[in-house]
């Protein structure tokens, strides 16, 4: 699957995933969005963003958890 609004550029923030070559990590869009935020609070917010980021954002953290091995969590 390609990610045409997630960039990784060691030259922005140490390389971390971010949304366009902005300096906005997708950690930092999801966390948001877990929060409870809404997209429109989020816009409002940075309003360098798009919708379709926030959703690329959230598919591209689904992917990256398909491919890595899950830490264990309470009570298993």
């Amino acid at each position: 699957m390609a990610f045409e609004r997630i960039t990784i550029d060691p030259a922005i923030m140490d390389g971390l995933p971010c949304i366009r070559g902005l300096r906005i990590p997708v950690a930092t869009v999801v966390d948001m969005v877990a929060a409870g935020m809404t997209a429109d609070e989020i816009l409002a917010d940075f309003p360098d963003l798009e919708r379709e980021d926030i959703a690329e954002a959230l598919r591209y953290a689904a992917a990256a958890l398909r491919e890595r091995q899950l830490p264990q969590v309470a009570g298993q």
